[in-house]
């Protein structure tokens, strides 16, 4: 295992069963997504309030010499943090069970850069929901067909999901994923096999991962260090006892403020394989 940081395995969760998948073309991802950090006016302080927020300060412009350099052969290391001393923090979202389309709202006006892991059976009734996010700048990643625990599977089947899935994913949104979440963060040797012969070139962990109203630590007692991969959810009122969407991700950005942190955007710290 080639890991640059591991941390330990949290939770996911498990979307309803398959629906009828949407007939709609696939999208190209604009060029300026890949890379442009995430744009951020501080002055509009006006939006922020709609949201009930202060302004997070801007994210500092992206490396040059990006911290984390994939390879396009050999072992695919794993990542639950980029090493950095700026006090960034990286959020994630899995899954895609819940398409609030005050969240999209939410994300026009806020701006803020999240990584987007998904797994077909539960975004197939509405891929055009995460495309568009996607044409907001953030990137879609791999995160399996059907949310199962890798680990429990032989490797057959593995490959089955996680190639399923960026099959899928490249298909409809016009963009081959670079990284690959396990659900669960339940992985095993087979589990990097795979990933490597499907196409993703790194698995990606986390550090802290949001709960309803606050981060909930790796280790208990724990605070966020720069760098960090945040986990969060597409939850809604049902899952988060009546909290929406909305509201859980803007009690995350008041977590990470309160620590003197902001968000910048993961792929930006991340140099792919060339070609």
């Amino acid at each position: 295992m080639a890991a640059l940081a591991v941390a330990g395995c949290g939770t996911g969760g498990t979307g309803p069963g398959p629906a009828a998948p949407a007939s709609q073309p696939a999208a190209s991802q604009p060029a300026a997504t890949r890379s442009a950090p995430a744009p951020r006016d501080t002055a509009g302080a006006t939006a922020w309030h709609k949201w009930g927020l202060k302004p997070l300060p801007p994210a500092p412009a992206p490396p040059a010499d990006k911290p984390v350099k994939l390879s396009a052969t050999g072992p695919v290391p794993v990542l639950s943090r980029i090493p950095t001393s700026r006090k960034v923090v990286f959020i994630t979202i899995d899954d895609g069970q819940e398409k609030d389309p005050a969240f999209i709202e939410m994300m026009r006006d806020l701006k803020i850069p999240i990584t987007m892991f998904l797994t077909n059976d539960v975004i197939r009734s509405d891929y055009g929901y995460f495309r568009q996010l996607q044409e907001l700048g953030n990137h879609i990643q791999n995160h399996t067909v059907h949310h199962p625990v890798l680990s429990t599977l032989p490797l057959a089947r593995q490959k089955q999901e996680i190639c399923g899935d960026q099959e899928i994913l490249t298909r409809e949104y016009g963009t081959a994923p670079l990284l690959f979440r396990p659900p669960y963060g339940a992985y095993d040797t087979d589990t990097e096999t795979a990933v490597a012969q499907c196409g993703p070139r790194a698995i990606v962990r986390w550090r802290e991962s949001m709960q309803i109203h606050d981060m909930q630590y790796q280790v208990p007692g724990e605070k966020l260090h720069p760098g960090d991969i945040v986990l969060a959810h597409f939850r809604g009122p049902s899952e988060l006892k009546g909290t929406t969407m909305t509201q859980m991700f803007a009690h995350l950005l008041k977590r990470i403020q309160e620590q003197g942190f902001t968000v910048a955007r993961l792929e930006d710290y991340i140099r792919a394989p060339a070609g």
